[in-house]
């Protein structure tokens, strides 16, 4: 169960509409936007793993991965999003099945085709035309519907310049273009449509969106929710203490701010109203402390992937630079609500078991000193691996790994369970240190990811490949091994209960990419606009 399984269904609906549809439709509908969902995650899970290089199948070009891509975003667009807010939202009428087949074609038209138009570059037949302006207007109308309807009206601004730009003032005119030469350049070349955005999309933010939704699915979210409240609830003004702290953990393994603030929000916002924030602040320390979650590292938002590719930066870099920014926001907005604490005299929730000053300093400063000893034990050992296995290290490493997954787990089995949720009418804080051995294993997947990225120096694709790897891995085996170590049985049962998490992870990964997909599929109809009129070099004449 994901962390927004746990809303009420309003908030759900708020949740679909913004990122992953409105429409719940069931019976062939329903199965149909599933399976293609799935398909689509375990096409982008293929393409950003090594290997199609290793068995020569399934081998794309970029430009045909956008494609394809582009091409599953439009379907699950007109299947997923409703054309209106009166539209049904239980079934999918007839008029978009349609247009899904349409818009498919058209966004897999490169794909299809793909070995003719390289024969005819710059000479577009009438096929080519129609089928690429009934492509660029389903593409828009898809925008209008999963991303909203402003980025639709700053695109077809744009479409609007390269016509009438020999009618404008002479600081932002240009030569204009006809039809032809401006399909071609949005829907046959990558110099709009299928540029620069969307080939991000395909090859960087795919993967670390469907990282964090197993992420959550695995029951991380929840871990970083529990912990947060066990170590910061018996602070005064603990509860937004603890909004700030679970969302800045919620930020390591989610770009989504809709999804961090719902999924925070319906336990920490009623828990800060109780404590006596009023309910403009509740909402607004969960909202700021979750929209900030979009530049911790390392799995941020959309705007740092598409940095990287426009100006070049390695994305390692970028989360060298970020996390120096993120801790700050995170330091004031503690500090804030800190202040704000004080302010309104609030005192803190009763822990379950009363300790000394000196007794919290002593169980905090051994945590955290084993856990330094341990992270630089686990360092060595895979650097020591690497020096004396060589090309078996990762073998061996993978094998560490295992056993270090093991022994966390066999930890975890001798605690109960984490709960679902927060008891917000009679909170109780749990212990502390139970409460973070009971899912320290969450943390391997994140140390993979960041093990891959800073020591390997692998790109961001394939790090985030073995990284969600790692945690489909941890999802399968971890109810089952919990199961044997505590001698329950039904290890069969618990194997599908991890398979549930899988495929619903994989499923939920696919839905938030909707709107991400279309709207950098979009991005490229403005950047095209700039780069067919020369707007680019009039904007540098004017700084």
């Amino acid at each position: 169960m994901s962390d927004l399984d746990k809303a009420s269904p309003d908030l759900q609906q708020l949740v679909a509409e913004a990122d992953t549809g409105a429409r719940a439709a069931g019976g062939l509908a329903g199965a149909t936007i599933f399976l293609v969902a799935i398909g689509w995650a375990l096409f982008q899970l293929w393409y950003a793993s090594p290997l199609p290089f290793t068995f020569g199948i399934g081998l794309l070009n970029d430009t045909e991965a956008r494609a394809l891509h582009l091409a599953l975003a439009l379907f699950l667009a007109y299947l997923a999003f409703p054309a209106s807010r009166r539209a049904a939202r239980d079934r999918v009428p007839l008029y978009d099945w349609v247009l899904a087949f349409v818009a498919a074609f058209c966004g897999a038209y490169l794909l299809l085709f793909y070995a003719e138009l390289a024969t005819r570059p710059g000479q577009p037949t009438l096929r080519d035309i129609v089928v690429a302006t009934v492509g660029m207007v389903l593409l828009l109308e898809g925008t209008r519907r999963a991303v909203g309807l402003p980025m639709t009206i700053l695109a077809l601004f744009f479409l609007g310049y390269i016509f009438l730009g020999p009618y404008l003032p002479d600081v932002v005119s240009h030569k204009g273009a006809s039809l032809e030469r401006m399909i071609s350049h949005m829907w046959l070349t990558t110099e709009g449509v299928y540029g620069v955005a969307l080939g991000v999309s395909v090859g960087f933010i795919f993967i670390y969106v469907l990282f964090g939704s197993l992420l959550d699915r695995a029951g991380a979210g929840n871990y970083m929710m529990q912990v947060s409240f066990a170590a910061l609830g018996h602070m005064r003004g603990g509860p937004a203490k603890v909004a700030v702290v679970s969302s800045g953990l919620n930020g390591l393994i989610s770009g989504s701010s809709v999804s961090n603030v719902v999924s925070g929000g319906i336990f920490t916002i009623p828990l800060m109203k109780k404590a006596g924030y009023g309910g403009i602040k509740a909402g607004a320390i969960e909202t700021s402390s979750s929209v900030n979650g979009q530049i911790m590292p390392p799995v941020m938002g959309a705007a740092a992937f598409l940095m990287v590719e426009y100006v070049g930066i390695p994305y390692v870099e970028v989360i060298k630079h970020a996390f120096l920014p993120a801790a700050i926001s995170y330091i004031a907005l503690f500090y804030i609500v800190h202040l704000e604490a004080l302010k309104l005299g609030m005192e803190p929730l009763a822990a379950r078991r009363q300790r000394s000053p000196k007794e919290r300093a002593i169980a905090w400063g051994l945590g955290l000193s084993g856990t330094i000893v341990v992270c630089a034990l686990i360092y060595w050992i895979a650097v020591g691996a690497q020096a004396l296995f060589g090309s078996a290290a990762p073998w061996i490493v993978a094998a560490l790994l295992l056993l270090l997954h093991v022994m966390l787990l066999r930890r975890a089995a001798q605690y109960p369970d984490l709960p679902e949720e927060i008891d917000i009418e009679n909170p109780v804080l749990p212990d502390t240190w139970p409460t973070v051995r009971a899912g320290l294993h969450f943390l391997i997947p994140i140390g993979v990811l960041i093990w891959c990225l800073m020591i390997e120096q692998m790109s961001p694709a394939l790090s985030a490949f073995w990284a969600c790897t790692t945690l489909i891995a941890l999802m399968l085996t971890q109810r089952p091994l919990i199961a044997l170590f505590r001698g329950h049985g039904g290890y069969a049962e618990a194997f599908l209960r991890g398979w549930r998490d899988v495929y619903g992870g994989l499923n939920d990964g696919a839905r938030n990419m909707i709107g991400i997909g279309v709207a950098t599929a979009t991005a490229g109809i403005i950047v095209g606009g700039i780069t067919l009129t020369g707007l680019g070099f009039r904007m540098t004449d004017f700084v």
